[in-house]
């Protein structure tokens, strides 16, 4: 993880909800998304939130690393936060203070004895030999790799497959990757046993990047689009059709409607195994006749000679 603290860089309390989550990270994305600010360092810094956003709008993620810090992804799920804690203590006094080993239990140097097999055990995979004493106790785990996969809008709103090509010590492999539905731009997929080799292996994630598209642009699970209308349907009002992610919706536009008006759908943004959907905003955008034929100029001229409307007035 880059990231070190993800509250940090979304500029949010701990304790914050995520509406509040969801704001910083729209108004970030927003603001170094790559292609908008054209600064060297805003990719990168528009990595970091994403995946700041990723691991705070999962509460999950979040719990663990609000329990166990930046090296959450290290620790194995079983885990308990206090002795976690206590055993990372433990660690640090005995890099700094004098230890004893009576009989498997070692003494610190306030005399206090702390047993390793029950900080450690149960977290490391200790053992101990006969008579009390220490062996290898901590078997090396391999470390934990990170890669990044780009998919489409449509493929992040209805799941999709890859064929990823891992490089191991024996060769080639090739592994199949499911992408569930509802993935969010910066969303880490773990492949459990797929990272780097050890006496145990380390976890791979694979990186959600979602691809610039021509018609969506995608902030969390909300995606926005253009509504094309010509002036007399935003005038009067009409439905329309509309292509989304997931097909073609029906739009109702209401008499009056101007350029730059967003007509919300409700749940036809990229879906949430875990709670609600996002929502898919149209942005009005109203397109004229390049070339009018005769008919259309003449009824236009006419209602510019009957309209009192003033658009710079109004």
């Amino acid at each position: 993880m880059t990231v070190q603290d993800p509250y940090a860089a979304l500029g949010v309390s701990r304790d914050a909800d995520q509406d509040e989550i969801q704001r910083a990270y729209r108004k970030l994305a927003r603001a170094h998304h790559p292609d908008i600010n054209k600064d060297p360092d805003a990719e990168e810094t528009f990595k970091d939130v994403s995946e700041a956003y990723a691991i705070l709008s999962d509460p999950e993620q979040r719990r663990r690393y609000d329990a166990f810090g930046p090296d959450f992804r290290r620790v194995p799920e079983d885990a308990d936060p206090d002795m976690w804690a206590r055993s990372r203590a433990g660690a640090a006094a005995g890099r700094t203070g004098p230890y004893t080993t009576t009989g498997g239990v070692y003494t610190g140097g306030s005399g206090e004895d702390i047993d390793f097999e029950e900080l450690f055990g149960g977290i490391f995979g200790g053992r101990r030999r006969g008579g009390g004493r220490w062996s290898t106790w901590s078997p090396s785990r391999g470390a934990d790799q990170e890669t990044e996969i780009e998919i489409s809008v449509e493929e992040a709103y209805r799941g999709t497959r890859r064929t990823i090509t891992l490089q191991r010590p024996e060769g080639r492999q090739n592994l199949d990757v499911t992408v569930p539905a509802g993935v969010t731009d910066g969303q880490r997929i773990r492949l459990a046993g797929q990272g780097g080799s050890g006496d145990t292996t380390g976890d791979l994630y694979l990186v959600v990047r979602i691809a610039p598209h021509p018609r969506y642009r995608v902030e969390g699970r909300d995606v926005y689009t253009d509504l094309p209308l010509a002036p007399w349907e935003a005038a009067l009002g009409t439905t329309v059709g509309l292509r989304t992610p997931g097909g073609e919706a029906k739009v109702k536009v209401p008499p009056g409607t101007s350029s730059g008006r967003r007509l919300r759908l409700r749940g036809r943004g990229l879906p949430n195994p875990r709670g609600a959907p996002g929502d898919l905003f149209a942005e009005v955008r109203i397109v004229v006749p390049a070339e009018p034929s005769e008919t259309e100029r003449r009824l236009l001229e006419e209602l510019a000679s009957a309209s009192p409307f003033d658009p710079r007035r109004s």
